[in-house]
């Protein structure tokens, strides 16, 4: 799997407005109207190229590394070789429910600190992908299955040592989520990853817990449709 680093000013404004009608509160500025970003992207345009070889970069140095200790962990190859993610003036990160190889980031991080929550997309989309495949029979909301693979990610990206060498440690396993009502859900997950024989035995006890949610989703606790 390679990650490529683009620039998709119509891509990334439908998508902040679909995240805002979605009732997600995860914009890094909620102003969303089609003539203020055009500004931005007008003031901003030569700095995000800038700043898309910096990512790309520094990406480079750990994809190879990162794919490879994915698919170890979870069982599964990606369902794709390459992934695109685009630059975003409004969005922090948004993975795309497993749909199309497509994630989303701020343009305005730190190359080698942005690399965590890149994985984290990433990891969303390759659970999704695997849910959707292998475990639609369990007929999850999409809500719940969006808890999984957020609870999956930080798992992945925090939990085991061998993150270590892709990006800062950072203990963020925790109570400290932007998503407070994943908090339970989170806890109760995370000996069950430290304990699992394997990938698939831990989705498969993940299910059993959230299906105990059945409202749950990125919005709080409402309602949600089926995948």
């Amino acid at each position: 799997m390679e990650l490529k680093f683009v620039i998709k000013e119509d891509y990334d404004i439908k998508r902040a407005q679909k995240i805002k009608q979605g009732g997600n509160t995860m914009l890094k500025d909620k102003r969303i109207d089609r003539r203020y970003l055009d500004k931005q992207y007008k003031n901003s345009l030569k700095f995000m190229k800038l700043t898309q070889k910096l990512y790309q970069g520094s990406w480079d140095d750990i994809n190879d590394k990162f794919s490879k200790y994915v698919e170890k962990i979870t069982g599964y190859d990606w369902f794709y070789p390459r992934y695109y993610c685009i630059l975003s003036v409004v969005i922090s990160g948004a993975s795309n429910w497993g749909h199309a190889p497509v994630i989303v980031r701020s343009w305005k991080e730190n190359p080698y600190l942005m690399r965590r929550i890149t994985a984290h997309e990433l990891i969303l989309s390759h659970y999704f992908e695997i849910y959707k495949r292998y475990y639609s029979y369990e007929d999850l909301t999409a809500g719940q299955v969006w808890a999984l693979a957020e609870i999956a990610a930080w798992a992945l990206t925090s939990l085991i040592k061998e993150t270590k060498e892709f990006w800062p440690s950072i203990d963020y396993y925790n109570n400290k989520t932007n998503y407070p009502h994943l908090v339970k859900p989170l806890l109760q997950l995370k000996p069950i990853f430290l304990k699992r024989k394997n990938f698939d035995e831990y989705i498969k006890k993940g299910i059993e817990i959230i299906k105990k949610y059945p409202n749950i989703n990125p919005a709080g606790n409402t309602p949600s449709a089926k995948l």
